[in-house]
């Protein structure tokens, strides 16, 4: 086993939200941080911040996980840099508010590529390396959306869905193994999520949001321990247990009404 002070976490979708907020609870525990997003400006600026703020190595790698090719890519880089990933978050995703019909198919099938492809990748490449050595960590970013219908929202809860199920299934071929996987379901966050999506008109942005940090919080603590799964939040977890007893199309009507425009009635 090496040192914590030695230990990399690489983190998706790090410069913000709950990315940002995983990546201070890692650093803050004396992991040093592979951290991916878009910007190469975004990155800079989180590396400096965290590296003086707590005294951890920090490597950038701007990567467009809309990309296919990019989660490869990542891999590859992480691997030509000689640098071993103890745990992977895989945080970074994205939605597209609207009516299914209405939506430009092509950022649908983007937000598929990034929310479902570029982690089953990122996934699959570096947990066979984690399997090897026998030892290692996953957290998937899933959502209270991957056990609820999502009308307004319909490719993003079933990406979320996909990550859900994928995680449980993974958990079981894992068992015998040191290597731990975890899903996180937030609820609605208080992110920059909702104007990525266009969603600034979704009655949702009317509820209290949940404090990423929070939510980070409670996926760091689940990780760690090694728990299949963290649903954040008690309003989270009444709403999940409710949706398991009620009929499906219950479900979708009460979401449908959550989180249509303002104006509908």
């Amino acid at each position: 086993m090496q040192n914590t002070n030695s230990r990399y976490a690489l983190i998706t979708g790090a410069t913000q939200g709950i990315g940002y907020e995983l990546a201070k609870l890692f650093a803050g525990d004396g992991y040093n941080l592979i951290i991916v997003s878009r910007t190469e400006e975004d990155l800079q600026q989180r590396a400096s911040e965290f590296s003086s703020q707590y005294g951890v190595q920090v490597t950038t790698i701007a990567k467009d996980l809309f990309q296919p090719n990019a989660a490869f890519e990542l891999y590859d880089e992480v691997k030509h840099q000689g640098l071993l990933v103890d745990v992977l978050v895989n945080d970074a995703g994205q939605g597209q508010y609207g009516l299914f019909v209405e939506a430009d198919i092509h950022r649908l099938l983007d937000i598929i590529q990034l929310n479902v492809s570029s982690l089953t990748v990122l996934t699959h490449l570096f947990l066979k390396d984690m399997v090897a050595r026998n030892e290692g960590k996953i957290l998937q970013l899933a959502s209270i959306a991957s056990q609820l219908p999502g009308p307004w929202q319909a490719v993003y809860h079933a990406t979320k869905a996909y990550v859900l199920s994928f995680t449980e299934a993974l958990i079981s071929e894992l068992k015998e193994s040191a290597v731990t996987i975890t899903a996180l379901q937030p609820g609605a966050t208080d992110t920059d999520f909702f104007n990525k999506a266009d969603m600034q008109e979704s009655k949702i942005l009317d509820t209290k949001l949940s404090d990423p940090a929070a939510v980070a919080k409670d996926g760091y603590q689940a990780l760690m321990s090694g728990d299949d799964k963290v649903v954040s939040g008690l309003k989270n977890k009444v709403m999940v247990g409710m949706s398991n007893v009620m009929p499906e199309a219950m479900v979708a009507e009460q979401m449908n009404k959550m989180q249509q425009p303002r104006d509908k009635k």
